[in-house]
């Protein structure tokens, strides 16, 4: 398996335990977050993401992209989009 190949498979399966900064896995934990339940992110997720790095612009960057892709899939998955 190549560098890449390990990389994927790491991220596609726990990207808690794949070989990324801990400012990637501070980011997907808030879009994971996101993704489950948007109505369970407030002020302390901003936080976090504050004290690693992030600013308010590259907060609603990420916010916006990760909300894109979930509207995204689910009209997607409504319309049945890729299925037979």
């Amino acid at each position: 398996m190549t560098l890449n190949e390990e990389l994927v498979h790491s991220l596609t399966h726990d990207y808690r335990t794949a070989p990324i900064s801990k400012t990637d896995k501070l980011m997907l934990d808030y879009v994971v977050k996101l993704t489950r339940d948007a109505t369970k992110i407030g002020r302390a997720d901003h936080l976090r993401l504050h004290a690693g790095g992030f600013d308010d612009v590259a907060i609603l960057q990420i916010t916006l992209i990760a909300a894109w892709f979930n509207y995204i899939n689910r009209v997607a998955d409504a319309l049945g989009v890729g299925r037979e």
